[in-house]
């Protein structure tokens, strides 16, 4: 398993590209803002061939790239229907203070070709499997991926802007809910094995196990059952 990530833009938002190993086909998980150079230098770097790119959510930090990465290896983007506005309308999910700023550096607008996530999806991709759960909270459309464990790799869990180390995503903007957040990250989250990798959308690295431990906004969940979305 190969998996490279880097920090991009004025919100230092993680992309990632996942691969079965080096020299074979990738995913990439959201090329936000300022992204295509790093994804150009990673794909050359470790000889990925990009069949795929999959998005946690619609927030301008997540989606900036898309157009440009999509455009330039003629492949598809996957995101929930609840947040596709956002591709070509970033202001509205974002407010004008936050998103207008950097609007004119952009290529706002969607790929020319958008494919719909739904929640309990299994995406079979570059020879990965990727289970896609809707974990709304932080936007009405924000979904999680997780990979599954294999021999002695543990199972890895791309959290988006649910679940940070330490933290969970905000809920002030444009279709935040809070408590939409914490039923996500009681039905998403807390059922998965403490040995899972956590990359999120911002910042380090961590484990479910981890955050089950230090996290004060897990503390007093309850593991939900999951429901279809």
């Amino acid at each position: 398993m190969l998996i490279a990530g880097f920090p991009a833009g004025a919100w230092g938002t993680n992309c990632y590209l996942v691969a079965p190993a080096a020299g074979e086909e990738c995913v990439i998980i959201d090329p936000g803002h300022q992204a295509a150079a790093g994804v150009e230098e990673a794909l050359a770097k470790h000889r990925l061939k990009p069949v795929a790119v999959v998005l946690t959510h619609g927030h301008l930090d997540h989606v900036a790239s898309v157009v440009p990465v999509c455009g330039a290896h003629d492949v598809p983007a996957w995101i929930h229907p609840a947040d596709r506005y956002m591709m070509s309308d970033p202001e509205k999910a974002l407010g004008r203070s936050i998103g207008m700023p950097l609007m004119g550096e952009l290529t706002v607008g969607e790929p020319d070709d958008v494919k719909e996530l739904t929640d309990g999806a299994e995406l079979k991709l570059a020879g990965l499997d990727l289970t896609v759960s809707h974990a709304p909270g932080h936007t009405k459309g924000s979904v999680t991926f997780r990979l599954p464990e294999q021999a002695d790799i543990p199972s890895v869990f791309f959290s988006g802007d649910l679940l940070f180390a330490g933290s969970v995503g905000r809920t002030d903007l444009p279709g935040g809910d809070h408590a939409e957040l914490l039923e996500s990250l009681a039905r998403v989250c807390l059922p998965l094995d403490d040995s899972t990798v956590v990359l999120s959308g911002h910042g380090s690295q961590t484990t479910i196990g981890r955050e089950r431990a230090t996290n004060p906004y897990l503390n007093g969940l309850a593991a939900a059952p999951r429901r279809g979305m």
